[in-house]
């Protein structure tokens, strides 16, 4: 189990990554301005879903399970994030 402030570390740079991709999108496809302000928006609500749970968590079973989500939605992201460009 990574600690937890790897982990934070972790989710914040994901959603940075996600952040600025959405933008780099906008700056170069207009037409693609609501979709990438989606994607930021879902973006923002995971982040604070993913702070919550990891607030919550009591044993390393919780974590895992945090740590297996994140890695999910980091495979689920890089496809979207694929399509969107």
């Amino acid at each position: 189990m990574a600690n937890i402030r790897g982990l934070k570390k972790n989710i914040n740079g994901m959603i940075y990554d996600v952040v600025d991709e959405c933008y780099s999108v906008q700056l170069f496809n207009d037409s693609k301005t609501a979709e990438s302000d989606s994607f930021i928006d879902d973006a923002a609500d995971f982040q604070e879903e993913i702070m919550g749970e990891i607030k919550r968590a009591e044993n390393k079973k919780d974590f895992k399970a945090i740590e297996d989500k994140v890695q999910k939605t980091r495979e689920d992201w890089t496809i979207r994030l694929n399509k969107m460009q």
